[in-house]
């Protein structure tokens, strides 16, 4: 009976690591490179399943909010789908503040034996805030990359969706973009290989009536909390 009950527990310990694990991980596929719309409407992004980002701060509106990622030879893809009914977004420049309007945001943090990650954020209206991140216990600022040129140049799309019937009425927005590795030089660890393991968070802020806030995973303070950063797994 014992013995029984032993193995009870073990089976539920695992089935239970199982289930975290998964919440934990994106397992990223491989890809050929693709152009970006978008629209996520490559058939490239039909080989890999949608994670849901969960709504952490619920002053605004609920919304759902959704990823997909993809990575190739020379650099990471990644598509969000972000379901809104208004559109917040003023800024017509790169390098803003762009995380005070409405905004999808990627974390990349390939080498764990130092805290400096990449930091990518995007608005509806497609202009975007590419930074280098070193990350002091908390004390922690943005650098702008040189050289931003050639082929250290990210690619990104967004798209605005409305009722088939309607343009005026807004129902979701995408944001498709493609960050080179070429780009994210000094990092170690980048290429990744199948095997490699980066950690990662992905987050959107909306402003409609309040501020709503959605992560992969659940943080403490702020964005930059990269203690509780999920793994990328590249297959």
């Amino acid at each position: 009976m014992i013995l029984k009950q032993i193995i009870l527990f073990f089976i539920i310990v695992l089935v239970f690591h199982s289930i975290l694990s998964a919440q934990e991980t994106i397992q990223v596929k491989r890809t050929n490179n693709f152009s970006v719309t978008g629209d996520g409407s490559a058939s490239n992004w039909k080989t890999t399943p949608w994670i849901n980002l969960i709504q952490r701060r619920t002053t605004g509106e609920k919304y759902q909010t959704k990823l997909k990622s993809l990575y190739s030879d020379s650099g990471i893809y990644c598509l969000f789908y972000c379901e809104d009914n208004k559109i917040t977004a003023t800024m017509k420049e790169d390098f803003l503040d762009l995380w005070n309007e409405d905004v999808v945001e990627a974390f990349l943090w390939p080498d764990t034996s130092s805290v400096i990650y990449f930091e990518y954020e995007l608005s509806p209206l497609n202009f975007e805030l590419p930074i280098l991140v070193p990350n002091n216990k908390g004390n922690f600022l943005g650098w702008r990359p040189w050289h931003y040129e050639g082929n250290r140049k990210t690619m990104h799309r967004t798209r605005i969706h409305s009722k088939q019937n309607d343009s005026t009425i807004v129902t979701a927005w995408t944001a498709e973009f493609f960050i080179p590795y070429a780009l994210m030089k000094p990092l170690q660890n980048v290429p990744p290989r199948k095997g490699t393991r980066w950690r990662a968070n992905f987050y959107r802020v909306d402003y409609d009536k309040g501020i709503s806030s959605w992560s992969w995973q659940p943080i403490r303070n702020t964005f930059h909390d990269y203690e509780k950063y999920g793994v990328l797994v590249f297959d």
